[in-house]
This record gives C-alpha cells, structure tokens and sequence, in this order.
C-alpha cells in the first residue's frame, strides 16, 4: 500500500478519503491522481489484491481515520472485487464502493448492486467520467452526513444525483476510448513528453500520437508547453 498523504479539510467540511484497489499499477496510479485532482477527496492508497484491500481497510479503521469510499476492480489476482465486497459488509464495514471494471456482463452487474455499490464505471473511461462519479458521491455524502434530519425532497436529489451524474463524456470520431485511456494513464505518470516520445511508449505513431494529445489539452485534461533546449522550432510537450 502506498503511503498516506496528509489529511486535509475541503471547504464544505471534511475531504473523503479514498482507497484504489488496483491490480494495474499504472492504471492504479492514474486512478490516484485524478482522485488527488478532485476537490473533496484524499487518496490514501492503493491496493493491488483483495488481501492488501481488506488490510488497509482494517489498518485505516483502527487508526480513527477510516476510508469512506473505495474505488474497486473486480478483477483481482487473489479473488474478485465482489468477493473484497462480501468479506468487507461480512466484517461490518459500512465504506461505500464504486466498481471501477471492464466487466460489463449482466450477471456481475446485478451481483455489485446486491452488494449496494454506489456507482458502476466500466472501463475505458475520461479521467472527466470519474470525476463526475466522485462529485455526485461528494454531494450524495454531504446531504447524508448533515446533522440532525433529511427531508424527501433533498434524499432525492442526493440519491438521484448519485445514480445519474450527469452525461458521460463521449470520445471524438477516430479516437478509440481504450487508447485515451492509455495516454492518460502515461501521462499521470508526471513526465512532460513529447508526441514522438509518447508514441514510443504507446506504440502509436506521432501523428497518432499528437492528435490523442492535442484533444486531451483543449479538453483541459492535460497542460502542453514549448519545449525550451531544442534546436529550430520549439518541440511542444505534454504533461498534467
């Protein structure tokens, strides 16, 4: 598990803190930068097996600062994240769970939400798709842990927002979703790259490679800057 980063307080009360279970430890790390990103939240970790999930779940808890949310792959190498789901509400952990998966086959589906899953994200997604999922559940956990009573009207709002935030970001024509996703994870690494030296790494070529990266900057998902040093016309490079 990775060390724990230093607990702050968001401005509307304190920050969800947030456990990547992961077995892809480039896709884990992703995952922890855009949850580091997102207003409201601490990553304070990741695991890569059900075994070190349950741990650190159980680690967390008995230091006074449990998590609250936990971002969860199904496929594990040990077990399955539905079966870290069962063995965490066997144990009495009430932390909320938002499956994080390529799995999109009904039954597995069906077998997260008996497990009352918070929110179901299939894999390839935008680092923006997350995003949305993390601020419906920050709004869905500030109605919830307001003091004294909820009224109907605002126990609606919260859950709907929760269940329907808002429409999913939709990839351009000539852009595949699963190669976005591995230029951002390449990118979360926090190397500035060059086209060529990302297609390199992504097996693309640097047209290819330029194009992924010139969509992810106007969206505002990654930042670009003239590379200083080069002879003739400033490289551009790329980073978050």
């Amino acid at each position: 598990m990775n060390p724990e980063v230093t607990r702050n307080r968001g401005a509307n009360g304190p920050v969800l803190r947030v456990l990547i279970v992961e077995d892809e430890p480039l896709t884990a790390e992703s995952h922890f930068e855009y949850v580091r990103h997102t207003p409201g939240f601490e990553p304070v970790g990741t695991a890569g097996t059900a075994a070190e999930a349950l741990r650190a779940v159980a680690g967390l808890r008995k230091t006074g600062r449990p998590v609250d949310l936990i971002l969860l792959d199904v496929n594990l190498p040990d077990a399955t994240g539905l079966d870290v789901a069962r063995r965490l509400r066997g144990a009495g952990e009430n932390v909320d769970l938002l499956a994080v998966t390529a799995h999109r086959d009904v039954d597995t589906v069906r077998a997260a939400s008996a497990l009352g899953v918070v929110g179901y994200v299939i894999k390839p997604f935008l680092r923006e798709d997350l995003v949305r999922r993390l601020e419906a559940y920050r709004d869905y956990r500030q109605a919830l842990d307001a003091t004294g009573t909820i009224d109907q009207a605002d126990l609606d709002r919260a859950m709907t927002a929760l269940r329907s935030p808002g429409q999913p970001a939709s990839t351009p024509k000539g852009l595949a979703p699963e190669t976005l996703q591995r230029v951002q994870e390449i990118l979360a690494g926090g190397e500035w790259l060059s086209a060529t030296e990302l297609a390199a790494r992504a097996g693309m070529s640097r047209v290819t490679a330029r194009r992924y990266l010139e969509y992810l900057a106007e969206r505002h998902l990654a930042q670009r800057r003239p590379r200083h040093g080069t002879v003739g016309r400033p490289e551009m490079e790329y980073g978050r």
